[in-house]
């Protein structure tokens, strides 16, 4: 694959590997990149290669491939954990986790994998210029394993199984303090809370949809809850 004399053979090939993965031809730039790796173990391209490889199986996306791209990403850790690129491997290593997460009824394995890789990026490399796509991409990972939280909880309280639903709704709001659907929460955990006779408990949590949402499904019945809520105590 490599012309006759040319100076940099190692170059040359990590070259053709780096067009063809911009074109999106995957096979074509791991057959490139493979050549760097096996062929020129001491090239400083190496390193890009290995990782290239690793980009080539996460664009091509299937599960297969990604089981291969999260192989790839954790060698190239493995292989070279001060490397200036470590931040790119562990940031695609959780990003092959998160291309695998499930629907928010399903189960929630590869969500957790996905957290965790991106809780190690954030204590490894605070300073990494990827941090702002990390934190995004961490917010949608843990917000996607609080809805099937919530929609257990939320299969509770349809059930009226209301200790069942106030347990699960609590252990969220504890564990996941920052869920972006937490006004749901607030408003059936308030609701199931007032099912069992503990309106004074569930006032703070109508206050705190009322608090820290502007906009929201629930103000309208929250504000009306609230009123029904004060004017029992005074009545009391």
């Amino acid at each position: 694959m490599v012309p006759p004399g040319t100076s940099e053979p190692d170059k040359f090939l990590f070259d053709k590997g780096t067009d063809s993965l911009n074109k999106k031809k995957w096979l074509t730039a791991r057959e490139f990149f493979k050549q760097v790796t096996e062929t020129y173990t001491a090239s400083p391209y190496r390193p890009d290669s290995k990782l290239g490889i690793g980009d080539t199986y996460l664009g091509e996306g299937t599960a297969e491939a990604l089981v291969l791209a999260i192989n790839e990403f954790r060698e190239f850790l493995s292989f070279y954990p001060t490397h200036k690129r470590a931040d790119y491997a562990q940031y695609k290593l959780a990003l092959a986790h998160v291309r695998q997460m499930r629907a928010a009824q399903r189960d929630q394995t590869e969500t957790r994998e996905a957290i965790r890789e991106f809780e190690t990026f954030i204590a490894r490399y605070p300073n990494s210029s990827l941090m702002p796509e990390v934190k995004t991409k961490l917010r949608e990972a843990k917000d996607r394993l609080s809805e099937s939280d919530y929609l257990v909880g939320y299969f509770y309280y349809r059930q009226r199984w209301y200790p069942g639903a106030i347990d699960r709704f609590q252990t969220l709001l504890k564990q996941d303090g920052e869920y972006t659907g937490r006004d749901a929460v607030y408003f059936y955990l308030a609701e199931s809370l007032s099912k069992t006779n503990q309106g004074a408990a569930a006032l703070p949590y109508f206050e705190k949809l009322l608090q820290e949402f502007e906009k929201s499904q629930y103000l309208q019945e929250t504000h009306k809850r609230v009123a029904e809520l004060k004017a029992a105590v005074q009545n009391k």
